[in-house]
């Protein structure tokens, strides 16, 4: 069966993020700008927290992703407080005991993110940059669980604060209403 060229292109096309719906470009700039600010501060003030507690570990690398839902998805139930704090906090705890617990990381890693993926659904708190939290700890050789309060909670706080200020100051309702 002969398909016309319109509808090979259509798709082919969905695979190259043809599913996206369209965004305005004032909605994306909000959304970049949003995430520029938004981390900034977050970093510059765990920088600070850091020197103040003497600790060398002031940032978590997949605070990035977790920034793309909060500034990009702020309607997203994975964007909410609950998910982002719960869910970084909790797979950093999940990530430190397989640590502690599994001394061969190639066991230890995928044994952690999907502990941490377990954790999330049975707590509630979904957030995909969280699995990564996981990974972090271990490939890091992170052995304290003071790295779940600081930086991982503490980052992911300030990062729900410093969005909804965002969000509700440029006209997006975030955190999400209870129904």
């Amino acid at each position: 069966m002969r398909h016309s060229f319109k509808y090979v292109f259509k798709r082919v096309s969905f695979y190259f993020g043809g599913d996206q719906p369209p965004v305005s470009w004032l909605e994306r700039v909000r959304a970049a700008v949003g995430a520029f600010v938004g981390l900034a501060s977050v970093f510059l003030i765990a920088k600070y927290l850091g020197e103040l507690a003497g600790s060398s570990e002031w940032l978590m690398a997949s605070l990035g992703a977790s920034a793309l839902l909060v500034f990009v998805l702020p309607g997203s139930p994975m964007a909410q407080p609950w998910a982002v704090i719960g869910g970084n906090t909790v797979s950093a705890l999940v990530g430190i005991a397989s640590y502690l617990l599994i001394p061969e990381p190639l066991l230890a890693m995928p044994l952690a993110v999907s502990l941490s993926i377990l954790a999330m659904f049975s707590l509630r708190c979904l957030h995909p940059p969280a699995a990564a939290v996981a990974l972090i700890v271990i490939l890091g050789h992170i052995g304290h669980f003071y790295y779940a309060i600081f930086p991982v909670m503490i980052d992911s706080i300030l990062l729900i604060l410093l969005g909804a200020a965002y969000s509700n100051l440029t006209g997006k309702l975030y955190p999400n209403k209870a129904t």
